[in-house]
């Protein structure tokens, strides 16, 4: 299972903004573009759920329950996707895919 804190360190270094501090040991960039691509597959995946179910209309609790995810995981899949205007939070508190157009 992904953890949060693997995809928490991957969306930083993703983003840009990884901590400064010593030079990594070669295995713990391993983990690093382990976890980075573990995300990016999981993004590529819950976009294309998406994208097949144009009506899909999750809450926070039923997204980690479907794609199997802890609660820190998906909230950040989520938010990753809000950002990439990918979906949208309806006003009921659900994720929706947004509109196109």
């Amino acid at each position: 299972m992904l953890t949060a804190r693997k995809t928490v360190d991957a969306s930083e270094q993703i983003r840009g903004s990884g901590v400064q501090g010593t030079m990594p040991s070669q295995t713990a960039r391993h983990d690093d573009r382990r976890a980075i691509s573990a995300l990016h597959q999981l993004l590529v995946r819950v976009e294309g759920e998406y994208r097949e179910m144009p009506g899909l209309s999750l809450t926070l609790a039923q997204a980690g329950r479907l794609w199997g995810l802890d609660h820190s995981t998906c909230e950040l899949v989520l938010t990753r996707l809000i950002e990439r205007r990918v979906l949208k939070r309806a006003v009921n508190g659900t994720y929706v895919r947004r509109r196109t157009g």
